[in-house]
């Protein structure tokens, strides 16, 4: 899985290999604690491999496919979920800000998509599960970036699922809303109370909120849902 190494991302690592699942670790930069998300793993009993790679660079991620395919031999399920965030208005955004905030988080979901998807046709059986966001559902100012970014991973993600149906793999985005993770961390206490005032439920969700859910769409419980955007909020898209 992409972007394993922090928050949502090393969540869903550890409910995977909870689940006796073996877990390659993609990090970018943050070597130290994709290292310390590979131990924990280990110590579920499960195999984990550490694969540094900037997703939005194609030839990286065409190495880091290799890698976890050549010691593994294949790949089964696929959890994309690096991004970053990059927030302006639209007025000042500048041309580099844009390119890279789409660039890690779709680019990035096409190239490891595409990478890993040969072998799960070879195969037929898959599990592709895209972490977007809720702001690719209802939009946010600031943000125009990043909610384009993750409202393309939302189309992509439908048709794809059309495209491998019949061969056993799903593809399903889930769009998480405001958790307590470092993102909210950092809010100012307004900023908290103007989200928080928009939330149905009242409060930020938790990373295992993320986790359980990706873990039940990786299993053969969920071998009937297929193209489908799951709201992981507190009522917020509704």
């Amino acid at each position: 899985m992409t972007g394993a190494s922090k928050g949502i991302g090393r969540g869903i690592a550890l409910r995977l290999a909870e689940m006796g699942i073996n877990v390659a670790i993609n990090y970018n930069s943050s070597a130290g604690a994709a290292s310390e998300v590979e131990s924990v793993v280990k110590n579920a009993g499960v195999e984990a491999l550490t694969v540094q790679a900037d997703v939005s660079d194609l030839g990286q991620v065409k190495a880091m496919v290799d890698r976890v395919q050549k010691e593994w031999g294949h790949i089964d399920i696929l959890v994309n979920n690096a991004g970053i965030i990059d927030d302006g208005l639209l007025v000042r955004m500048s041309d580099e800000v844009w390119e890279r905030v789409i660039a890690t988080n779709l680019n990035g979901t096409f190239y490891c998509t595409r990478a890993a998807l040969r072998a799960m046709l070879r195969r037929r059986w898959g599990r592709i599960i895209n972490i977007g966001s809720v702001v690719g559902l209802r939009g946010n100012p600031g943000q125009t970036n990043y909610t384009a970014s993750k409202a393309g991973i939302i189309g992509f993600a439908k048709a794809l699922a059309k495209e491998v149906a019949t061969r056993n793999i799903t593809v399903n985005t889930v769009a998480p809303g405001y958790l307590e993770t470092e993102t909210t961390s950092v809010l100012t206490d307004d900023q908290k109370a103007y989200w928080l005032s928009v939330i149905p439920q009242g409060h930020f969700g938790e990373v295992d909120d993320i986790a359980h859910l990706v873990a039940f769409l990786a299993s053969d419980k969920a071998k009937y849902i297929t193209g489908q955007v799951i709201s992981v909020d507190g009522g917020m898209a509704v």
